[in-house]
């Protein structure tokens, strides 16, 4: 059972903060948990592991002597090293002047240069290991789709579908499927009928048979965007399309054509769900996509991704496809957020295009609303996003500790206390400057 898909409402405001929590916090204690075990491996000592900040609710210490607490604001977590003076790792240099020498190197500013640049480095890394094995898993278990081409779930349409899950499909209306490793499916579809009802060659029981079914791209919704045009008028993932300013569709392609074709203008869409036919006013929107050479190109989009009438059987993929394909997600992530990022400073894509903590909090909420799987891959995705970031050379970040070690290990000593001051704080002010411009487009931004 799909125990967060079944969460009535999951959408409102108290679960979508409980989902956004949930989120964060696992990203947190796994980015944290990699600083900690690291340094610990490396020999510096953590006196404080928290998740949260503020009041602490609940601690105990291990047998190292690491106090381990839950705190009551959940919006974050650190490690506090022997020798840091607060839990953004600040050096207390007076205390750690009073240690021995032998403790001096338990702490991160006695510690060798090669320790504290894997200590710190170890947040980010964390975070990718973290999206990798989502991935991963989520391609253990999702498997790939069995060739040939075998029907699995049949989803609710309002067609009449006679085929069954295990039929082979060999061809339809006279044309033999293309194979996987050969075969352009985009253009097979297109040369369909545009008809409610197809016939079928299909193998069962180890016969072959005709039997009729729907057009395979049927307009059903299989995935919904959150803050979308479909998913802000509450259109659900299942939901059939079948007519479109009153003219009735039969595939996918042709809900496509008159979103593209409305260039932004309100269409009068007709669904069906669950037995009944709904009416809809959906207003599509300009959306920047990334594009597979790299660059943005900006189109009318409503959010939602089609699929077939039916779910395909799917086979084992083996862990070392499920492992790479898991880095190659990983890896696309990392490289549209660049992308993204590069684009909005040049002015190539809109500035909406960052969300902040209250986007972030509605797209957990939503994810969830789709189901454990998808909620899951959301936490990978925010997982990589989060690592990339603190990668930035930003003071205050990993990414800006690790410039003053490279600086350290060049020079031959560390920037000076006065120049670390002022650009901790420099670094500081543009940190929280960018978060107050990412809240303004969560409240300002259509």
């Amino acid at each position: 059972m799909d125990i967060i898909g079944a969460i009535p409402a999951f959408g409102g405001f108290l679960t979508t903060a409980l989902a956004f929590v949930i989120a964060l916090s696992v990203i947190v204690a796994i980015h944290e948990y990699g600083h900690y075990i690291v340094g610990r491996w490396s020999g510096i000592h953590a006196e404080v592991f928290s998740l949260g900040f503020g009041p602490v609710l609940f601690s105990r210490v291990d047998k190292r002597g690491t106090r381990w607490q839950l705190a009551l604001l959940p919006f974050g977590g650190y490690v506090k090293f022997l020798g840091d003076a607060n839990a953004a790792s600040g050096p207390d240099e007076e205390a750690v002047a009073q240690l021995s020498p032998d403790m001096r190197r338990h702490t991160m500013l006695g510690a060798p240069l090669w320790a504290r640049t894997a200590t710190v480095a170890a947040g980010p890394v964390f975070n990718f290991i973290l999206a990798v094995a989502i991935f991963t898993g989520i391609g253990l278990t999702s498997g790939v789709v069995k060739e040939p081409l075998t029907v699995g779930t049949i989803l609710p349409t309002p067609y009449e579908v006679n085929l069954l899950p295990g039929d082979e499909i060999v061809a339809i209306e006279g044309q033999r499927l293309p194979s996987a490793d050969g075969g352009p499916y985009d253009g097979f579809m297109d040369d369909l009928p545009l008809q409610n009802l197809l016939r079928y060659t299909v193998i069962r029981d180890g016969a072959e048979r005709t039997v009729t079914g729907p057009h395979p791209m049927t307009p059903i919704i299989s995935q919904l965007a959150p803050q979308s045009a479909a998913y802000d008028i509450d259109l659900k993932v299942g939901d059939v399309f079948t007519a479109v300013d009153g003219q009735p569709i039969q595939v996918f392609e042709q809900l496509k054509d008159a979103v593209v074709a409305a260039e932004g203008k309100p269409l009068k869409v007709t669904v069906w769900r669950d037995g009944q036919t709904l009416d809809f006013t959906l207003a599509p929107r300009r959306v920047d996509e990334p594009q597979p050479g790299g660059g943005f190109e900006t189109k009318w989009r409503i959010g939602i991704v089609g699929g077939m009438f039916f779910d395909p059987a799917t086979e084992y993929a083996g862990l070392g496809t499920a492992f790479l394909n898991g880095v190659g997600i990983t890896w696309e992530i990392m490289q549209g957020s660049v992308s993204g990022l590069y684009h909005m400073i040049t002015g190539a894509i809109s500035s909406c295009n960052m969300s902040g903590p209250l986007g972030i909090a509605e797209v957990s909420g939503a994810m969830a609303s789709q189901g454990t799987q998808s909620y899951i891959y959301f936490i990978g995705v925010l997982s990589a996003a989060v690592g990339l970031l603190n990668l930035f050379p930003i003071p205050v970040l990993d990414g800006g500790h690790l410039v003053f070690y490279a600086y350290e290990a060049v020079v031959g000593r560390a920037p000076s206390e006065k120049a670390l001051r002022i650009l901790m704080t420099v670094g500081l002010a543009f940190i929280l400057t960018t978060m107050l411009f990412a809240l303004s487009n969560d409240l300002f931004c259509p």
